[in-house]
């Protein structure tokens, strides 16, 4: 059959999709508040009123739709980092930064886990990630701050750990963090 205007999409479609995706966002969210970074994706999709198959034509998978649940997260964590970028002692903005990571993944439930899976699938959420904290630490190993032999990849391995190791208890995460910290920076300690 050819094309015909009767059968071209309608923004009504288009609209519809949109709000049957923003709904399994929702629904992926608090899933995973209540479950972790391994939630049942058929129960996600159950209480966004679809189907599984809908929820996997919009994501495809798990890392891509917890993509979407953290998406301002994400968002937010790389643009601390741009604008610590011309932040006077490297070091010092780099901590800043690390220390806003572990807590935020401390206290925002299933966040890391998901960034190990999107680290293990090479998500795009895991390279920006890696983006803005590499800018930082290279300025910082650029000053003699931080060994040249420490990876972006590494941090941000440590980092998770800390915060999963520590709970959901961001002064605690932040006490660890500080000893990691002290661990890569002796010299600055």
């Amino acid at each position: 059959m050819g094309y015909h205007p009767t059968y071209a999409r309608s923004p009504i479609v288009r609209a519809d999709a949109r709000r049957n995706r923003e709904l399994m966002v929702a629904a992926a969210a608090e899933v995973v508040a209540e479950q972790g970074a391994e939630a049942s994706l058929e129960e996600i999709a159950r209480r966004a009123g679809v189907g599984s198959a809908t929820l996997h034509r919009h994501f495809g998978g798990r890392v891509a739709l917890l993509e979407a649940v953290f998406e301002s997260s994400i968002a937010g964590v790389c643009a601390r980092a741009e604008e610590l970028r011309d932040h006077p002692e490297p070091l010092q903005a780099l901590t800043i930064w690390l220390h806003g990571m572990v807590g935020h993944i401390a206290t925002v439930h299933g966040l890391g886990p998901a960034l190990v899976m999107s680290a293990e699938h090479g998500s795009q959420c895991h390279v920006r990630i890696r983006s803005a904290g590499r800018l930082l630490l290279e300025r910082a190993q650029a000053d003699g701050s931080v060994p040249a032999d420490v990876d972006i990849s590494d941090l941000l391995t440590l980092i998770n750990g800390v915060a999963l190791a520590s709970g959901q208890d961001a002064d605690r995460a932040g006490h660890l963090l500080d000893l990691v910290i002290r661990g890569i920076a002796p010299a600055q300690a």
